[in-house]
């Protein structure tokens, strides 16, 4: 089995299209993938595809290239909208150029577009701490990084600040999205600390995610629902699965586990089978709602393969990737028994 025709299907983010990497891809039974966003210039032919405005020209190369490896582009993500964040002057040029990619993704048949919404984002708060059999976890502690000062270029922003601001942002672009036939998945703030150098993270929150799904009401306007985040924050990912899928609003699922040791402050992310997320129930849980769309299974941990025979093609490493691709397979086919 790969992807279910009507079902969850698995994805792979990845920022570069050669056949050496797609055929990777493919032999994991992967034939959805999130394009990630950064520069192409080791893969001249593809250009620059996330330069705003998106064109049909930048994308074509991409999208040929996984169609040759029986693929299909199902989500991509979108940057290079700072002023949008900051409510700062040239915000209307951006959002215009977010429309005209919007359009484009439609036309090129790239049904899902993922964003982030940060003022700053505290990654200076995660760490590395040995795991199962010496393997290295991705560790966070708000502990370490609370008192950070604003950084000069981005400044400190309240979260009502930050609630106009993606106000603005969606009013314009959601009737565009749902004209073009593509829906946008803001992911939650991720670490989901309490305050990121002095900058409020409206996206850190369950209650968070729920008000941004009310503030243009439509299917076009959904979230990334991330399992682990769920958990980081204090909550129960199974029911938050039904909550945002039983009104429609998931238009991306990141599948991963962690152990939390203060919500919001101090985690772990570890291996599949062994944090505090039920996997199976949220697989099952997505299978029951019929949810349509792409499931990543993302952020394995770093094991010994991958730090002797690094991929920069997949981040943490093709080994960790395949160890995730194939719990996250073994689940949805658990999920999809009768």
């Amino acid at each position: 089995m790969t992807d279910t025709p009507n079902g969850p299907k698995l994805c792979l983010s990845i920022n570069e299209y050669s056949d050496t990497t797609l055929r990777k891809v493919r032999q994991l039974g992967v034939t959805s993938i999130h394009s990630s966003a950064g520069d192409r210039s080791s893969n001249s032919n593809f250009g620059r595809e996330d330069l705003l405005p998106w064109t049909e020209e930048n994308l074509r190369g991409a999208i040929d290239a996984l169609d040759r490896h029986g693929m299909k582009m199902g989500i991509k993500m979108i940057t290079g909208f700072p002023n949008s964040i900051y409510g700062r002057p040239g915000r209307d040029e951006e959002i215009e150029k977010v429309i005209e990619s919007v359009r484009v993704a439609g036309r090129m048949g790239v049904p899902v577009i993922e964003y982030n919404w940060y003022a700053h984002r505290i990654i200076e708060g995660y760490y590395y701490v040995e795991g199962r059999g010496g393997s290295e976890y991705h560790a966070f502690d708000y502990e370490r990084v609370k008192e950070l000062p604003p950084l000069p270029e981005e400044g400190a922003h309240s979260a009502d600040q930050m609630w106009d601001n993606i106000t603005y942002f969606l009013n314009a672009v959601i009737p565009a999205a749902e004209e073009a036939g593509v829906r946008m998945a803001l992911h939650p703030n991720d670490p989901p600390a309490p305050l990121s150098r002095g900058s409020a993270q409206i996206m850190g929150s369950i209650d968070g995610w729920k008000k941004l799904v009310r503030i243009v009401d439509s299917p076009a306007n959904g979230i990334t629902f991330d399992c682990g985040v769920t958990r980081e924050m204090g909550g129960d990912p199974v029911k938050v699965a039904r909550y945002f899928g039983d009104i429609d609003r998931i238009n991306h699922v990141h599948w991963r586990n962690v152990i939390t040791e203060i919500p919001n402050e101090k985690y772990t992310e570890v291996f599949l089978d062994e944090g505090e997320v039920d996997m199976i129930g949220v697989m099952k849980e997505l299978v029951r709602q019929g949810y349509p769309r792409l499931v990543y299974p993302e952020h394995p941990p770093i094991v010994d393969h991958d730090k002797e025979f690094p991929d920069s093609a997949f981040g943490a490493g093709y080994t960790g990737f395949a160890y995730t691709v194939g719990y996250a397979r073994a689940a949805l086919q658990s999920a999809l028994s009768k």
